[in-house]
């Protein structure tokens, strides 16, 4: 006859040795398992004899119950017992969990992004993919032209469709002819997004930046209203005693082209490229060159970031630095 009294004395000191729900689990799966010892006396009761089946029936099932209330009290137990420690002070100040920012060059294009609005200027953007047509050959930069030589292009790969080349901008200057084919003057526009050129990386250089395009069409417009705007620009964001400096400059999309600099730290530092947008495109746009003339520029986010918070490496900004990035939380309520 199975030994009922034993087994359970067994069980119960087997259970009390262990010490961590990984020992308990291990001990139900022994006892109280599929194959456990407990459940092999269960399915032998049909093979005893007849006089035995009752007895070691019924016994074998009242101790599986009081197993199975042991280990749930033996957990409850060692839950307990790793519970124990100083009480909770709930009087205490709690504690603030760390809080991120805005990336400083978001922070800076929305600063823009916000000046340009009180100027009057609506914001859009396009797409990041572009086509040959609209970044260089509807700019006046036709296959062949040198100016192409200021952008490595990142082309896409032709998936032999003999569909228009595709390519990664490299310019939100493309941006100026799809707001011509979609709107009439008078326009007032800045255009903000990602480009990118195939060029090696350094302290004021890297393969992808965020640029700020401007456009401005309506008739009778000159150079001082360029001028003007772009001063009343980086007076608004570097303050207003800041001095600024026109110098010639080549673009092929505008004439005259210049640059627009400022006086930082005692020297003359170049923000943006502008000029007046140049005839052909006013007149491919279907309007009247004689009547209207307009204005653009350029810009990069980073460039005005360095300069505005007084950074000298423009890759810090994408290394992903968790101490250079927190050093503009401060800024996190003025994007």
């Amino acid at each position: 006859m199975v030994d009922l009294e034993a087994l359970e004395a067994e069980a119960r000191a087997s259970l009390a040795e262990a010490g961590d729900e990984a020992g308990l689990d291990s001990w139900r799966v022994e006892w109280l398992g599929r194959r456990g010892r407990l459940t092999a006396v269960l399915r032998g009761v049909r093979d005893l004899p007849a006089e035995e089946r009752p007895l070691i029936g019924a016994g074998a099932n009242r101790l599986k119950g009081e197993l199975e209330d042991a280990v749930t009290a033996r957990r409850a137990e060692l839950l307990a017992a790793a519970s124990d420690g100083p009480a909770l002070d709930v009087t205490l100040p709690g504690r603030r969990p760390p809080m991120g920012s805005l990336h400083p060059i978001t922070l800076t294009r929305r600063m823009m992004e916000r000046t340009f609005r009180d100027m009057g200027f609506d914001v859009v953007e396009g797409p990041d993919v572009e086509l040959e047509e609209y970044n260089f050959d509807r700019l006046r930069i036709p296959a062949g032209h040198p100016a192409r030589d200021m952008w490595d292009t990142m082309w896409v790969a032709d998936d032999g469709s003999g569909g228009p080349r595709q390519l990664l901008r490299t310019h939100t200057s493309p941006m100026q002819i799809r707001y011509l084919e979609r709107r009439q003057p008078p326009i007032r526009v800045i255009v903000p997004g990602t480009c990118y050129r195939y060029e090696a990386t350094d302290a004021t250089h890297e393969w992808m930046l965020t640029q700020i395009e401007g456009l401005v069409i309506d008739e009778d417009l000159s150079f001082a209203h360029l001028k003007g705007t772009l001063e009343a620009f980086v007076r608004r964001v570097f303050g207003a005693e800041i001095e600024t400096r026109f110098r010639c400059d080549y673009f092929p999309f505008v004439e005259p082209g210049a640059e627009l600099g400022v006086r930082w730290q005692g020297d003359w530092l170049e923000v943006l490229g502008c000029g007046m947008v140049h005839p052909e495109i006013i007149e491919d746009a279907g309007l009247d060159p004689d009547r209207f003339t307009g204005f653009a520029f350029g810009m990069g986010v980073e460039r005005v970031a360095m300069l505005r918070y007084g950074v000298r490496d423009i890759r810090h900004f994408y290394r992903n630095d968790i101490r250079f990035l927190s050093e503009f939380d401060q800024f996190r309520g003025s994007a």
